[in-house]
């Protein structure tokens, strides 16, 4: 029985390190700073807003300079999880709200372009008649 309960024991002791160990590398895999991740989403918020989307998609740009904000904030707590995924959901809206501003101007000038079209239609009716 002694034999047992010491092998007990060892196996008891060998688990609580391997558990341990492996909290500490789950722990140390996330740990290092995304900054490759901040720097995109930063360059995605600063075309959105070079782009007109405070004009043509003011909610989407909002947002994404919130997360943004968000995100700088993790990353000054060392948060380094939450901060990736704030710069990511940054960078998404910024994505989406350059994407609606490209889609406005376009269709803006496309509205434009029909006007001219409507005027000198008018026009060369008038001067045919």
């Amino acid at each position: 029985m002694k034999n047992f309960s010491l092998k007990s024991n060892r196996m008891m002791h060998t688990a609580g390190w391997a558990v341990a160990a492996l909290l500490f590398m789950a722990g140390c895999s996330n740990s290092q700073a995304p900054n490759e991740q901040m720097a995109v989403s930063k360059a995605a918020v600063n075309n959105a807003m070079l782009a007109g989307s405070n004009e043509f998609a003011p909610i989407q740009l909002k947002s994404a300079m919130d997360k943004m904000n968000a995100a700088e904030k993790a990353m000054t707590d060392k948060n380094y999880d939450l901060a990736k995924k704030m710069a990511e959901q940054a960078e998404v809206d910024a994505k989406l709200a350059g994407e609606m501003t490209r889609s406005a101007k376009t269709q803006k000038a496309a509205n434009a372009l029909q006007e001219d079209v409507r005027v000198l239609r008018q026009e060369i009716e008038r001067t045919t008649q």
